[in-house]
């Protein structure tokens, strides 16, 4: 049984993302020129800070500098977090993104294409949202299973009032 040099990095990398309390979305190898790009995408529920990601950049650098998992050659390492529209593709996304405004894609199952709407609520089964009126009118309330979600995005909201501003 064959794993990809990814598989393999992500097996290395898993224990060290864990002890810091993060989950390891993803783990890329591309080539850049005569080098290439390690690029580990890490999150946490609270969002994950600067110094968070630089700690851990220097314990991966020195855990692959270890076990040469990268080989001899040159590589960049990348240790980020996701960007802020990020797709949505696992239950703990969905999670962290209760408040958040996100294009969904349906499945030709489910309706109509497309929907925007902020979610409210997340269970083991689905969503519960609420679809912003258009030209006056309310908001309204829709449910929609996980089944029926082909993809999902978070929206960038520049003018989005914060929690405090609302109950004011």
């Amino acid at each position: 049984m064959s794993t990809t040099q990814s598989e393999r990095l992500r097996g290395l990398l898993e224990p060290l993302v864990s002890s810091k309390d993060l989950d390891l979305e993803e783990v890329t190898v591309t080539p850049a020129g005569k080098r290439r790009v390690l690029s580990v995408v890490v999150d946490a529920d609270g969002g994950v800070h600067l110094d968070t990601c630089a700690e851990l950049s220097r314990e991966i650098s020195e855990k692959l500098d270890e076990t040469d998992a990268m080989g001899s050659g040159e590589y960049v390492l990348e240790v980020t977090s996701p960007g802020a529209d990020r797709p949505l593709t696992q239950h703990r996304h969905y999670v962290r993104a209760v408040g958040r405004l996100v294009k969904f894609q349906l499945t030709p199952e489910a309706g109509p294409g497309e929907l925007v709407a902020r979610i409210l609520k997340v269970d083991e089964e689905g969503l519960d949202l609420e679809v912003p009126g258009v030209k006056g009118r309310k908001a309204t309330a829709r449910r929609i299973a996980f089944a029926d979600i082909a993809k999902a995005r978070v929206e960038i909201e520049f003018n989005r009032k914060n929690k405090n501003e609302e109950e004011a």
